[in-house]
């Protein structure tokens, strides 16, 4: 910076009784010279809701939240968070229920858990490796369902079942048909013509048709479960 300095001269002048006197006159002369002081950090204030992110910044780009974001959720915005997949409200606090919504993809049943979800399947099922779909369980064969030494119990009780049947279809076609004995032939394997024998051997012919046909049936039914070795 520049600055006045004062230079003092010396001269000679004639003094009173005419004597010679030695003095001096002051003269001024601009200097230069260097200053240093230390000038104050200016200091911005924030406004409401924002910080710096460290002292050494003066841009104020820092939000606040006054609730704590939970649940990985991180402030973005004054008073409120911005929340990870599965989350939701101003501080991430709750869950995101998917299977609400039909966005979840599961292909039967699907179970909430926190910040996510996951896919079930019912009895008989089981989860495919998409773990959304579900495909249908294969029994596995048993060993020991048919030996070679004969036929199982089970197949034994549906025989003795069967016989069952048959025999009583027998005892009913014999009350059915107990009336029209008198008028038969006396010969059982010479139906005739009697319209009275036809109709009698026909009712004998249908009845074993019935119980010919109610034995497939139920054979066809069992033959449908039934898994049988290779």
């Amino acid at each position: 910076e520049s600055h006045v300095q004062p230079v003092y001269q010396p001269y000679l002048t004639t003094c009173q009784g005419h004597r010679v006197c030695s003095t001096y006159r002051t003269i001024y002369r601009v200097a230069y010279r260097q200053r240093y002081r230390q000038l104050p950090e200016p200091v911005a204030s924030c406004c409401p809701g924002w910080s710096r992110a460290n002292t050494h910044t003066l841009s104020c780009n820092r939000a606040l939240c006054w609730v704590p974001c939970q649940n990985g959720g991180s402030c973005t915005f004054p008073g409120r968070c911005a929340c990870p997949p599965g989350w939701t409200g101003r501080a991430c606090q709750t869950d995101v229920d998917e299977c609400a919504s039909q966005s979840h993809g599961c292909s039967q049943l699907c179970v909430n858990t926190a910040g996510s979800y996951r896919c079930t399947c019912q009895d008989g099922f089981a989860l495919a490796a998409d773990d959304k779909d579900c495909r249908p369980l294969v029994p596995v064969p048993e060993m020991d369902t048919f030996s070679q030494a004969g036929p199982s119990n089970e197949v034994k009780e549906e025989m003795n079942d069967l016989r069952s049947r048959v025999e009583a279809l027998e005892q009913k076609l014999q009350l059915v048909l107990a009336p029209f004995h008198n008028l038969m032939p006396s010969a059982p394997e010479d139906v005739g013509t009697d319209p009275i024998s036809r109709l009698s051997h026909s009712l004998q012919q249908l009845d074993r048709i019935d119980s010919l046909s109610e034995q497939i049936s139920f054979l066809e039914e069992r033959l449908e479960t039934c898994k049988c070795l290779e």
